[in-house]
């Protein structure tokens, strides 16, 4: 096939309107949070296959989330220690700019991650009240199929 050629158009006045017909100004994102909230909930689900990671505040509003999948980790690495432990970091790096100081835990999942995202979030200075683990357990699970007449 051919050559593509690429160009480039370099934006001469910083204070010059994004989008289409309305205009507006897109601002960077700045370090300092919008709201401060001392204290959140960190939701761990660890499957076998991933690591996700959500912290809400009290009332239940997901603050902000990751995952070993949204990490850039693919395939079989997503479901190790040390991805889920790169998404905790991350996780309580993002907490603690905006002013967490304590954080209820709540785990759900058998996967290997469990305890590395935790250990990673408490790295940043964040203290953990309470870890609750909510993985679903079954009763008896599902009827059994019926033996074959042959």
């Amino acid at each position: 096939m051919g050559k593509t050629k690429i160009t480039t158009e370099e934006i001469k006045d910083k204070s010059e309107k994004v989008g289409g017909e309305g205009g507006e100004i897109k601002k960077a994102s700045s370090k300092t949070p919008k709201k401060k909230v001392t204290s959140g909930v960190l939701h761990i689900d660890a499957t076998f296959n991933n690591t996700k990671v959500l912290f809400s505040d009290k009332l239940g509003n997901t603050l902000f989330w990751g995952s070993a999948g949204a990490m850039g980790f693919r395939g079989a690495k997503k479901g190790t220690p040390f991805a889920a432990s790169k998404v905790g970091d991350v996780i309580g790096s993002k907490a603690a700019i905006l002013g967490v100081k304590d954080a209820d835990v709540v785990v759900l999942g058998v996967g290997s991650g469990r305890e590395p995202a935790i250990r990673a979030f408490m790295a940043h200075g964040i203290e953990i009240t309470s870890i609750l683990d909510a993985t679903p357990v079954p009763h008896n699970g599902p009827k059994p199929k019926k033996p074959r007449r042959v």
